[in-house]
């Protein structure tokens, strides 16, 4: 398991205070920006439960954060990562209607968030090493 992925297994196994799927994935990545975790968790606050609005999953939020603090930053870098996430979530990206499928599926919510933030830092990852930011 990478150091990013072992941290986001620790970030989201603290329960108080609470991470959301941003601050989750954002944090994952704040050694290799020299970012202090404060401060990654109130830049990505609003940004959990779909921006609050069940809108935006927070994962993909959150990852673009991590991109854009790397300096990537192009569109298709942008569209490749929500066409990624599109492509494994049956063309889904907002965080109401992720969780509705996990419910009807009859899964849980945080084994489910969890799930998506272990997926996204993964993505991120690659990413980053594919571009030499890592």
């Amino acid at each position: 398991m990478s150091k990013y992925l072992e941290r986001a297994h620790e970030i989201r196994a603290i329960e108080t205070p609470h991470h959301n799927c941003a601050q989750s994935v954002l944090m994952s990545f704040t050694q290799s920006l020299n970012l202090d975790d404060e401060t990654a968790y109130k830049i990505a606050t609003a940004f959990g439960g779909g921006m609050k609005s069940g809108i935006t999953c927070g994962v993909i939020t959150g990852g673009l954060m991590v991109l854009g603090l790397f300096d990537i930053d192009a569109p298709a870098d942008t569209q490749a990562l929500v066409k990624y996430f599109q492509s494994r979530h049956s063309d889904m990206l907002n965080c109401a209607d992720l969780l509705k499928a996990n419910a009807v599926a009859g899964g849980t919510r945080k084994p489910h968030c969890d799930a998506l933030v272990y997926e996204m830092v993964e993505y991120v990852e690659n990413i980053l090493k594919e571009r030499g930011k890592i």
